[in-house]
């Protein structure tokens, strides 16, 4: 199998080189691309996750329903894609760019740090996920009001809510250039 590797990023979104996955996450996290998405059903609920125990970042957590990184020359709308279905088991035909400039920066209580540009994207899709037990845990969809009022999820998911005030069917998309450079492949 091949080493599954992260793009590594400027301050100002361009690339840089790469770096392995496996080792990537630490105290002195270097800034890199990763996406984050909320996979949205036809009654407007939001399917939320618990990362799996095992996970080297913020295991156990609810967060929003799949994060990620595209791999180097991946577009990110396909990796949103690849990682829903690998993560998930859902199978979708596009995602919704809703927050292209996304970035954060979150510590650990052990210290491993996150460091990413994060755009976001919105899923419309209905059903039951088949999760990966390696990658999660347990899943709920929860209506907008419900997943507002929520104060222990991921930090980044608490950070992408409080720019994301609308209810997901409203939304407005977002224009594609305004992406990392990094991520115009």
């Amino acid at each position: 199998m091949t080493e599954e590797r992260v793009v590594l990023l400027d301050e100002r979104g361009h690339a840089i080189g790469t770096e392995p996955k496996a080792t990537v996450h630490h105290a002195a996290t270097p800034l890199h691309l990763a996406f984050s998405s909320y996979v949205v059903d036809a009654a407007g609920r939001v399917l939320l996750t618990r990362r799996a125990l095992d996970k080297p970042t913020w295991p156990g957590v609810w967060t929003n329903s799949c994060c990620g990184h595209p791999l180097p020359g991946e577009p990110l709308e396909h990796a949103v894609r690849r990682r829903l279905s690998d993560e998930l088991g859902i199978t979708v035909a596009s995602a919704d760019l809703v927050l292209p400039e996304f970035r954060y920066r979150a510590e650990m209580p052990n210290g491993i740090v996150e460091n990413e540009m994060c755009p976001v994207y919105r899923v419309r899709w209905t059903g039951d996920p088949t999760p990966a037990p390696s990658e999660v845990i347990d899943y709920r969809w929860v209506e907008w009001a419900e997943l507002r009022a929520l104060t222990d999820l991921s930090p980044w998911c608490l950070e992408q809510l409080a720019q994301l005030t609308a209810p997901p069917d409203d939304w407005p998309l977002a224009d594609s250039a305004d992406l990392p450079p990094a991520a115009h492949v």
